[in-house]
């Protein structure tokens, strides 16, 4: 829901900006900022001439701590060019790059009037046939995303093709090297590796393990809280939040998009791991069989199940990554709230999970050879 302004936009430029540029939106304008989106401040403007709503997402005021982050620019031009596609998207009016308008690029979108659902178990719905056919709506939504041909919209240039999952491990190592060496500001004490990082390293760095290669449009974050259903139908109308989209391997989407129905395993131990994932825990969500076979008949295409494997491996490697950095923050002071803490914390049992799935993946990939052929899902 949008509430009060925590981050004050200066209104009448903003309305000068549209007199002049959008017409479509009348002024005078009312100015909400909604809760999510804290990476990018996401506001609700209403025009009280029609009661038209629209949704502004702009990068943060000050010093960005990294130039690849809050990419609204990227936003704004992937949802463009998915606009004549069929994949449910917001419409996008403008994007300004101009910081002297308001402070900071910005683009405005319309506003979806559906339901975001933010535990993906799904408590508030009606059924477990509502929420079996809310997942299925998900999952085949995502398939439609991969399949759209990224050239033919115009966007050759938004990532590079191939060679995905070999950038991430270089990445995601170098990450990790610079945040183990992070120091605790009081006692001196550094982050230190992750455990199994250098089994985990080897694993990934392996070609002959990883993913056949395959290239689409890859959302970056594609789960079920960035996705808005209808009032009361289960689809999907759009997909927010694309401030981490590329041009990568499809696997990485349909991984983040799973990940709990793994991590509920080591619910115990992982912040924000979910029980409810847990077999027969809620009635009517998929199991993962389901999942993979809605994706490959949307998508036109099968992962092999060693292949699923390495990319939840690799997923919840990312997350303990992630976790670590939030670790080294903590260390230097620069985060130090309790949530922060419990997180950083998780570094050590997702690690550890992420190299029980590396294991998974080399059993699987042995029986293959074994049998002598290709175990899909």
């Amino acid at each position: 829901m949008a509430g009060p302004v925590r981050h004050p936009i200066d209104i009448k430029a903003l309305e000068r900006y549209l007199e002049q540029n959008v017409p479509e939106i009348k002024t005078p304008i009312e100015l909400k900022q909604f809760g999510f989106g804290q990476s990018n401040p996401t506001y609700q403007i209403t025009t009280p001439v029609n009661g038209q709503k629209y949704v502004l997402r702009k990068k943060p005021p000050g010093k960005l701590l990294s130039a690849a982050a809050h990419k609204v620019e990227r936003e704004a031009r992937v949802l463009s060019a998915l606009g004549p596609t069929d994949v449910t998207v917001p419409e996008v009016y403008c994007l300004c790059e101009d910081s002297t308008v308001i402070g900071t690029p910005f683009y405005i979108m319309s506003f979806l009037d559906g339901r975001i659902i933010e535990d993906a178990a799904m408590p508030e719905v009606s059924s477990p046939e509502e929420r079996l056919a809310l997942w299925k709506a998900a999952v085949e939504t995502l398939a439609k995303l991969h399949r759209v041909d990224y050239k033919a919209i115009g966007l050759e240039k938004f990532g590079k093709s191939g060679g995905f999952y070999q950038r991430q491990i270089a990445t995601w190592n170098g990450i990790c090297s610079a945040q183990e060496k992070a120091r605790d500001v009081d006692t001196g004490k550094e982050v230190g590796p992750l455990p199994k990082m250098e089994e985990l390293m080897g694993f990934f760095s392996k070609k002959d393990r990883r993913p056949k290669d395959r290239t689409t449009i890859v959302h970056g974050d594609y789960k079920i809280d960035n996705l808005v259903f209808h009032k009361t139908e289960p689809r999907v109308i759009g997909i927010l939040d694309w401030e981490m989209s590329t041009i990568g391997h499809p696997l990485s989407d349909l991984s983040n998009l799973t990940t709990q129905f793994f991590t509920c395993r080591r619910h115990a131990s992982v912040q924000n791991a979910h029980a409810g994932f847990l077999p027969g825990r809620t009635p009517g969500l998929p199991s993962l069989d389901q999942i993979y076979s809605w994706y490959s008949a949307a998508a036109g295409w099968s992962h092999t199940a060693e292949e699923l494997a390495w990319g939840m491996a690799f997923n919840v490697f990312r997350l303990a990554a992630v976790c670590q950095g939030i670790a080294a923050r903590v260390a230097r002071r620069q985060a130090s709230s309790d949530e922060a803490k419990k997180h950083a914390e998780t570094k050590g049992p997702l690690a550890e999970f992420a190299w029980d799935l590396a294991v998974e993946s080399t059993e699987k990939k042995k029986k293959k050879k074994k049998k002598g052929g290709k175990a899909k899902l």
